[in-house]
């Protein structure tokens, strides 16, 4: 969310998959910056808890709370809920999966806050 993918590099794994709402895939952080980009005005979390689960030697985190911004035509939003996943191994992030309300809002924007 910071849109500094050069400097998430450092913390991904060789063969990183970022797998978006709707299907998209991404081998680089530098795919849902893009996107985001495109999607959003901008675009900030607030993080209302995380969950951590060992399995072995991977650690699964999950990040959950909302998103607030504006949409490209500047509209402002808050309370757009998201989850986020991260598989992670020896320090690297393997693989995330992203899941928020905003592709819901964008069809029906009476759904937004």
């Amino acid at each position: 969310m910071a849109g500094e993918p050069d400097r998430a590099l450092a913390v991904v794994a060789p063969g990183f998959v970022a797998r978006f709402t709707g299907g998209r895939e991404y081998d680089s952080p530098a795919g849902p910056t893009g996107f985001n980009a495109a999607r959003y005005s901008w675009v900030k979390k607030r993080i209302e808890r995380y969950g951590v689960i060992e399995a072995g030697s991977r650690t699964i985190v999950y990040s959950l709370g909302t998103l607030y911004g504006a949409w490209p035509d500047g509209k402002p939003f808050e309370g757009n809920r998201y989850i986020d996943r991260f598989v992670v191994e020896d320090g690297l992030i393997l693989e995330t999966d992203v899941w928020n309300d905003s592709a819901e809002w964008i069809l029906d924007p009476a759904c937004a806050r």
